[in-house]
């Protein structure tokens, strides 16, 4: 090889590298402001009176809400009862294996038990994922007029839903569910590196059937 060679050689190798480098900078600037972004919406609590309160769906159990769907309907309940809203809407499909039970029916059912009359829920039980539901929720704010809504779910996952509602025309307000006890750190890093992916996902407008199944069942 020629000294020429050599030296072209040498260019390439050192362009190559600081390229990488680069996109990993790029993709630490990136992660890290994602997580800020979460976390900063997950701290907040925007619920102000609006036309309707949506609930995002989360595992059921037989009929029975999960620890994290039951958390955040006591959250709409709440919200509901200080005024905030006069009607709440469940979000939330079943699977074959739930035996015909819906997250959006259960959420209805708790509802009731809990004193928020029929005329004032509107159950939502055909979406299976985050982005079928405000899918739905965007047919049921057109349908029934509303123009501003406020959406309960972990608050990791405000987030990306509130992008989600952008991009659906929907005006929303964040409002996250009451925390569970104590979250292990593992846990925790699971959850947020679930939203992280989701949100990059989102952005990104990739659509990764396998991917995305996984990050939806991770976070249920």
């Amino acid at each position: 090889m020629s000294p020429a060679d050599r030296s072209h050689g040498s260019a390439a190798a050192r362009l190559f590298r600081w390229l990488v480098l680069l996109l990993l900078l790029a993709t630490i600037a990136w992660f890290g402001w994602v997580y800020h972004a979460i976390n900063a919406t997950a701290q907040v609590d925007n619920a102000q009176p609006a036309d309707a309160i949506a609930v995002f769906g989360a595992a059921e159990y037989a009929g029975r809400p999960s620890p994290v769907l039951h958390a955040r309907l006591d959250k709409a309940v709440s919200l509901y009862q200080r005024g905030m809203a006069p009607v709440i809407i469940t979000l939330g499909g079943g699977a074959d294996k739930d035996s015909g039970k819906t997250e959006g029916g259960v959420g209805r059912d708790y509802l009731l038990a809990n004193g928020v009359p029929y005329e004032r829920i509107i159950a939502e039980t055909n979406s299976v994922d985050t982005e079928q539901q405000v899918q739905h929720l965007a047919g049921i704010a057109e349908r029934e007029h509303f123009q501003h809504i406020i959406v309960v779910s972990d608050g990791t996952h405000l987030f990306r839903i509130a992008l989600l509602c952008r991009r659906a025309g929907l005006d929303v307000y964040t409002s996250p569910r009451a925390a569970l006890g104590h979250i292990d750190d593992l846990d925790a890093a699971e959850r947020m590196t679930h939203e992280m992916l989701s949100y990059t996902s989102l952005r990104l407008d990739l659509h990764i059937s396998w991917l995305h199944r996984w990050l939806e069942g991770k976070n249920g």
